[in-house]
C-alpha cells in the first residue's frame, strides 16, 4: 500500500495501447503507474491511494510518461526511471529482483523467492506482487505460476498477456 500522507503527488493519465496510462509522481520520483480503462478509474484508484494527488503539468512526468508509451509501443526496452516504491523492505527486495528479470523473459513466484534466499516465501513473493502500484517499470507481469500459466495481475489478466506477447515478440 503506498504511503498516502506523501504531498505533493502529481499525475498524468494518457491513452496508451493497453487503455489509459497513468503516471504519478512525489518528491522522490514515481509512485505510481497504473493501467486501466478509464482516466475516471485511475483517477478514482490515485485518489484512494494518494488523497493529496491532483493533476499537475509537470515535465519530469511528461518525460517519464513519454517512456513507458515507448516501452508500451515495443520502441524502448530497458526504463531507468526514478522509483519512489514505498512498500516493506521485503516487498522492495522483490521488486528490486522483479526489475533484474530481462525483458522478454519470466520468472516463477518460486524462482524469485529462490533468487531472494527465502525459498518457503512463495506466497510472500505473490503478495508484493499485488502490492506493486508500479506496473511495467516494476515488472510484475514478468512473474508466472509454477507451471508456466498467467495468474493475478492488478491491471488485469488480458494486460498481462498482451505485456507478456509484445515483450516476447516484439508486437
Amino acid at each position: 500500500m503506498p504511503n498516502s500522507t506523501r504531498t505533493p503527488v502529481a499525475y498524468t493519465i494518457t491513452p496508451c495501447p493497453l487503455g489509459y496510462l497513468l503516471v504519478a509522481a512525489a518528491d522522490q520520483g514515481i509512485c505510481a503507474v497504473h493501467l486501466g480503462d478509464s482516466e475516471q478509474q485511475l483517477a478514482a484508484l490515485l485518489a484512494r491511494d494518494f488523497p493529496s494527488a491532483r493533476p499537475e503539468p509537470d515535465d519530469d512526468l511528461l518525460r517519464w510518461n513519454g517512456v513507458l508509451l515507448d516501452y508500451l509501443r515495443g520502441v524502448q526496452r530497458e526504463m531507468n526511471l526514478p522509483l519512489d516504491l514505498g512498500g516493506s523492505e521485503f516487498q522492495r527486495r522483490v521488486w528490486r529482483a522483479l526489475q533484474a528479470i530481462p525483458y522478454g523473459s519470466t520468472r516463477t513466484y518460486t524462482q524469485v523467492a529462490e533468487q531472494l534466499g527465502q525459498p518457503t516465501a512463495t506466497r510472500a513473493v505473490a503478495g508484493a506482487c499485488a502490492a506493486n502500484t508500479i506496473a511495467l517499470a516494476v515488472p510484475c507481469h514478468r512473474v508466472l505460476r509454477e507451471d508456466g500459466s498467467l495468474s493475478g495481475y492488478r491491471w488485469g489478466l488480458a494486460r498481462k498477456d498482451a505485456l507478456l506477447t509484445m515483450e516476447r515478440f516484439g508486437l
